[in-house]
């Protein structure tokens, strides 16, 4: 089963588009929120989450929908995987059901441990930089 998933920030955004494209890549169920991406207590994306069984695609129009950032789209993807549950993402043309998707999932999961380590690498340059001033 196809299970789609759409997001907005706000009410005021119209949804129609992501529900279309949802539509025409055959989701039999769609769940939508109209809250930030930021928010992890998102009420249609856990119903989502719920309803995909294992064999399921879950399927965005854009990767924007579905995560804020690279590492909170790799650990939901990898969550996916790890339950048999394949990704769509209509827009990027990702679909971790073909080789090239699969391909795709682990650039981004790369990408993801980089930015990560970039991170660590900043916060004990400027530790070292706080504490050298002090």
């Amino acid at each position: 089963m196809r299970i789609g998933y759409a997001r907005v920030s706000t009410t005021d955004q119209n949804i129609d588009l992501q529900i279309y494209a949802l539509e025409k890549a055959g989701c039999e169920k769609i769940f939508k929120d109209y809250i930030s991406g930021i928010k992890t207590d998102r009420e249609g994306y856990g119903d989502a989450m719920k309803a995909l069984q294992p064999g399921d695609t879950l399927v965005v129009r854009r990767l924007d929908c579905l995560a804020r950032s690279m590492r909170d789209l790799t650990d939901t993807i990898t969550t996916l995987h790890n339950h048999q549950i394949g990704f769509h993402s209509i827009c990027e043309y990702i679909d971790t059901g073909t080789a090239y998707g699969e391909f795709v999932l682990h650039i981004l999961g790369a990408v993801a441990v980089f930015e990560r380590s970039l991170i660590v690498e900043r916060t004990r340059a400027g530790m070292a930089s706080a504490k050298a001033r002090a």
